[in-house]
């Protein structure tokens, strides 16, 4: 179940509900992943709103296992989008905004 007040977010995939949290490791993760400097790339980055569905693979793996659940990047991507693209999206731009904030054009919105 998600805590709102943890920033997690809530995403159905595959018949299963999965909660996504950014932790400290899974931020660390994407800046591995993105190559970026410092969490103001990263968030940089994600506010572009310039996202490949590679990056949105990552994005909700690095979630999907801070969140708790144990799996790979490619098994994230073999998962049916039963709601839709848009549901997706719309989970992460939730989960990127409790790590990141709303404030300015820092605003991320894959």
């Amino acid at each position: 179940m998600p805590n709102l007040r943890r920033g997690d977010a809530e995403l159905v995939l595959g018949g299963r509900r999965f909660t996504l949290r950014l932790t400290l490791g899974a931020l660390a993760e994407l800046e591995a992943a993105f190559a970026a400097e410092s969490l103001d790339d990263l968030g940089r980055r994600f506010a572009s709103g310039a996202l490949s569905a590679r990056d949105l693979v990552r994005l909700l793996g690095a979630g999907i296992r801070g969140g708790g659940a144990d799996l790979s990047d490619e098994e994230v991507a073999a998962l049916p989008l039963g709601e839709g693209l848009e549901a997706v999206a719309d989970a992460i731009a939730r989960m990127l905004l409790q790590a990141f904030g709303s404030g300015g054009d820092r605003s991320p919105r894959p």
